[in-house]
Order: structure tokens, then sequence, then C-alpha cells
């Protein structure tokens, strides 16, 4: 096995893994962040979206040898700590929009939206309904209204 060092939440972090083993497989079993959740494992689902270098992406889908020790990873555990609070504001938002049933998807729904806000505001565009429609996160339990709401809502406090 190959050891692999990259920084994790905020923390430089060495596991010992093969390089075919998914990222998603490290973070949770090898590491105990359990935030991300395993879905489908093929990238469609989106249940363990989290962020690489700020930009979300799916670690269900990168073997842990294309992580490099420059790469830092943010899970919903560490979203808090990127703004120096309790909470970020999009997970206040999806608080007060209750939006959570099972709340399953919801970390990498939250992953997603505030990778989202990120981008539109460095391509200078607005968050509108289009950009939102950009997202690919399934929520089985259809609470999509809500999540929208939400958002829009955690959008105006970033």
């Amino acid at each position: 096995m190959a050891q692999h060092t990259f920084n994790l939440n905020g923390e430089s972090v060495t596991v010992e893994a093969d390089d075919d083993v998914r990222l998603l497989w490290v973070i949770r079993d090898l590491l105990g962040v359990t935030g991300p959740k395993y879905g489908c494992g093929i990238n469609v689902c989106k249940a363990c979206t989290s962020h690489i270098n700020g930009k979300a992406f799916n670690p269900c889908s990168v073997p842990v040898s294309e992580i490099s020790s420059e790469d830092e990873i943010t899970t919903i555990e560490g979203l808090a700590d990127t703004v120096d609070s309790d909470l970020h504001p999009m997970q206040q938002a999806w608080i007060e929009k209750d939006v959570a049933q099972c709340g399953y998807c919801q970390p990498g729904q939250i992953m997603a939206a505030v990778a989202k806000v990120r981008q539109c505001a460095d391509e200078g565009r607005k968050l509108d309904d289009s950009a939102i429609e950009e997202i690919r996160n399934i929520c089985r339990c259809g609470t999509y209204n809500r999540i929208r709401e939400a958002i829009y809502a955690g959008a105006e406090n970033m």
C-alpha cells in the first residue's frame, strides 16, 4: 500500500491505501469523516459532494492516487471553518428553511450549493434559477423547492 497525503478540513492527513481506492472510502473508512454519504459510487447521485480546492467534486469517483499533497479537501464537517463560524451561512439557511427530511443527501446538497454560489460570483453572473438548475444532486424526499429557497437565502449571507 502507498502513502497518500492531502489536506482534509484544514489539517494535513496521511493514510495508507491502495492507489485505486476511491477517496470517499479513504475519507469515511480510514479517516472517520462521515458527512459525505455513499449513494451510487459512480458520480451520479452526488450525495458525497465535497470541495476540492474550493470547487465541488464527488470523491466517490476519484481514486486517492489523483489527490496531491497540495489539494485541500473540504467536507461538510469543515465547511463552517471556511467562514470561521459555528455554521456556514448555507447551513444556517438550510435550518431556517427546514429543508431536510431524511437528511441523507443534505451534506452533498449544501456543499454543491456553496460551490455554485462561489462559481457564479467568480464568473460575474447572477445566481438565478438557471444556475441552481445546474446543480445535479438528487434528493429522494423531493425537497427541491425548499432547497432552492435555502440556496437563495444562504447566498445572501455569503
